[in-house]
């Protein structure tokens, strides 16, 4: 497998354990008969974790199919591992700033994960003038 591959599934890992962590936490309000009681998640730190856990699902898709049409179009696959990378440290700072109640930065970051990984999905595209 690739770096960049395994970077999908990093952030396949981050969307779930972005939830799992609250729901550990708070282990004796957590309720697994009822996973989606919207009183469990009137905490604000559990509120906050379930809209970048729901964030993370949205933005998993575009960025796998990505990752998966640049290496079947043979980009640079070094360019693609490290674009991968940089994309998994960005959702990782989103998901710590949408904790931390830092909607500004939380903004910047989710437009810098996009703008990369729309760098991933046009690879194929600019491949021509890319060195290898």
């Amino acid at each position: 497998m690739t770096i960049a591959e395994w970077c999908v599934f990093g952030t396949l890992m981050l969307s779930l354990l972005t939830i799992v962590s609250v729901k550990w936490a708070g282990f004796r309000s957590f309720d697994n008969a009822r996973p989606r009681d919207p009183d469990f998640y009137d905490d604000p730190i559990r509120s906050r974790a379930l809209g970048a856990h729901q964030n993370g699902i949205e933005t998993f898709p575009f960025f796998a199919f990505a990752v998966l049409l640049a290496e079947y179009r043979d980009s640079p696959q070094r360019l693609i591992d490290e674009l991968a990378a940089l994309f998994l440290i960005v959702r990782l700072a989103y998901v710590l700033t949408y904790l931390g109640n830092r909607p500004t930065l939380r903004s910047i970051l989710w437009s810098i994960g996009f703008a990369i990984n729309l760098g991933i999905f046009l690879l194929p595209s600019i491949r021509g003038y890319l060195t290898s």
